[in-house]
């Protein structure tokens, strides 16, 4: 089974650590593509800010990401899993893991990132801003690149197991499964008999799907398989084909 999330927006930045070393990220076949990227993105950061700011879709006041975009390769590491914050990963919370579900997410789960294309927990990377939806001078769009790149690199990784696909909209363009067994999974908030997708809902909901299926060693094979693992960790789950829809009334 692979697990693949989407990356947070927001960042922790490491405090010490040695820099960035490409050469040490899972999934070597990335190499290349992430250096084309990375250049890309460190040349636009390091000219003017403001024309950096505009094309990386940030404001006025956060002229400062620019020029943490300009040292990302001298700037310190941490484990994506540290770096990577917000909501779904406030719940996953992989510090406060047992012993044997970090090691199953070191194997079984891998972020997308529009810097990195692919990346697991234990990855060292520095803290980064790049949206997804981002088109680089130089480059073209970001997503273009990883859309080229991914999908031999995945379906290698999942193999004969089953592809768990969490990702948000904006990645899931970066590569739509294809060769591969996947289940897709949404999350539906239920007030007064009416469904609708909130995305505080959606984040911590996935990260506590995660959390669960590596603590209890689940290793479905199927979309079915997977939807009878999260009923018996107390889900409720509608099958729709390769979807599955878990229903939550509150957090």
């Amino acid at each position: 089974m692979l697990i693949l999330l989407p990356p947070s927006e927001g960042k922790t930045a490491a405090r010490r650590g040695r820099s960035l070393d490409l050469d040490d990220l899972a999934f070597p076949a990335l190499t290349a593509a992430r250096e084309r990227v990375l250049g890309a993105l460190e040349e636009l950061c390091a000219g003017d800010p403001t024309v950096a700011a505009r094309a990386l879709g940030l404001g006025a006041t956060q002229l400062d990401l620019v020029g943490v975009n300009a040292r990302l390769r001298t700037a310190p590491t941490a484990r994506a899993d540290q770096v990577y914050t917000g909501v779904l990963y406030d719940a996953l919370d992989v510090a406060t893991l047992s012993a044997a579900a970090k090691r199953r997410a070191a194997g079984r789960v891998a972020v997308t990132s529009s810097l990195f294309g692919l990346v697991r927990t234990a990855d060292r990377i520095p803290a980064y801003r790049l949206s997804g939806d981002t088109t680089l001078p130089g480059l073209g769009a970001v997503a273009g690149v990883w859309r080229e790149q991914l999908g031999p690199v995945v379906i290698e990784a999942v193999g004969s197991g089953l592809l768990v696909d969490l990702r948000s909209g904006t990645y899931v363009a970066f590569w739509r499964p294809a060769g591969v067994r996947t289940a897709t999974v949404r999350v539906l908030h239920e007030t007064n008999g009416r469904r609708q997708v909130v995305s505080h809902f959606n984040k911590a909901t996935k990260g506590r799907i995660v959390r669960a299926l590596l603590e209890a060693g689940a290793d479905p094979r199927t979309p079915a398989r997977l939807a009878e693992a999260l009923r018996d960790l107390g889900w409720v789950v509608e099958e729709d084909g390769s979807r599955l829809d878990v229903v939550v009334s509150e957090l």
